[in-house]
C-alpha cells in the first residue's frame, strides 16, 4: 500500500470548551483544533515519515462529522471524548470499528478510555481510578525503541494533570510505551498499543481539558509519532467468500457435507 501522505481526522466532542469558561480560555477553538495545529507543525520522526493531511470533526456535526466517505478516506482517526460518550450514535461506532478492522489507525486520548469505540475495540470495561488534584505526572519511556517514543528522553513531566491510576481494565497491550507516575503516588500504563484486525490502536493517557497539556512539546511529539505508527499498512475490506479449490479434490465414498456425519458414520468403517 503506497501512499504519499497520511489523512488524519481529529475528532472531539467539543463540549467542555463551549460550556466551561476556564476550559475555553485554554482551548478557545477546541481541543481538536489545538491538536490539529500541533500536528501540522510537528513532523513525525519515524523513518519514512509522510506529510499529514489534517481535518477535524465534532459531535454535533451531521453523523458526528464521520460520514462513510470521510472515514473511507481516513488513515488515522484521533478521538477525544469525555462527558458525551453516550451521545455518540452506535451506527457511527459500527462504522469506525469496521474501518479500524480494515486497516485504519485509531488513537484514543485521555478520557476517551470510556468512549464507545475504545470499549468496543478492546472488549473490556476500560475502568480506572482517577483524581483531579493539580498534580505532577512523570511519563517514563519504558520502550525507547518503539517508533512512538522517537525523539524523547528517558522521561518527561507535565506539571499539572488529572491522575489516572491502576487497575486499568484493559486487555494486555501488545506493547506498552509509557508508564506514568503521579505526585500522589499512583502509577498507570499511559501509552498502550494493540492491533485489531488490520488496524493499529494507540491509547495515550494525558490530556485533561482543564490543563494546557496539548501545548506541551513532548505530548505533541508523541502524537506526531503515533500518527505515523498507526497509519495503515493495508486496507482490506472484510468479506467471507465461498472459495473454489486450488487443487483437485478426490471424490469420497461418503460426502459429509451432503448426508451429514450421523448418517455417514457407519459407512466409513
Amino acid at each position: 500500500m503506497s501512499k504519499t501522505s497520511i489523512s488524519v481526522i481529529v475528532w472531539n466532542e467539543f463540549q467542555h470548551e463551549r460550556q466551561n469558561p476556564a476550559v475555553q480560555a485554554i482551548y478557545p477553538d477546541g481541543l481538536h483544533m489545538a491538536i490539529a495545529d500541533a500536528l501540522r507543525q510537528t513532523p513525525g520522526l519515524n523513518p519514512g515519515a509522510l506529510p499529514l493531511e489534517i481535518s477535524t470533526a465534532t459531535l454535533d456535526q451531521a453523523e458526528h462529522g464521520l460520514t462513510q466517505d470521510r472515514l473511507d478516506a481516513c488513515d488515522v482517526l484521533i478521538w477525544w471524548g469525555h462527558k458525551a460518550h453516550a451521545q455518540v450514535d452506535d451506527a457511527i461506532v459500527d462504522r469506525v470499528q469496521k474501518r479500524v478492522l480494515e486497516g485504519m489507525g485509531l488513537i484514543v486520548l485521555h478520557s476517551g478510555h470510556f468512549s464507545k469505540i475504545f470499549r468496543r475495540m478492546l472488549g473490556t470495561n476500560c475502568s480506572l481510578k482517577w483524581r483531579e488534584a493539580d498534580e505532577k505526572e512523570r511519563l517514563w519511556v519504558v520502550e525507547p525503541s518503539h517508533p512512538i517514543a522517537a525523539g524523547l528522553g528517558e522521561y518527561f513531566e507535565l506539571p499539572y494533570e488529572e491522575m489516572y491510576g491502576e487497575r486499568f481494565d484493559i486487555p494486555q497491550p501488545d506493547s506498552i510505551v509509557f508508564i506514568s507516575w503521579f505526585e500522589g503516588g499512583e502509577v498507570f500504563r499511559s501509552g498502550c498499543c494493540w492491533e485489531r484486525g488490520h488496524g493499529r490502536i494507540f491509547y495515550f493517557r494525558p490530556g485533561h481539558e482543564a490543563y494546557p497539556t496539548y501545548y506541551d512539546a513532548n505530548v505533541q511529539r508523541v502524537l506526531a509519532n503515533a500518527v505515523q505508527w498507526a497509519a495503515p499498512r493495508v486496507n482490506l475490506v472484510d468479506h467471507c467468500p465461498n472459495s473454489p479449490a486450488l487443487e483437485p479434490i478426490s471424490q469420497k465414498a461418503v460426502s459429509f457435507s451432503k448426508v451429514g456425519i450421523a448418517q455417514g458414520k457407519g459407512d466409513i468403517g
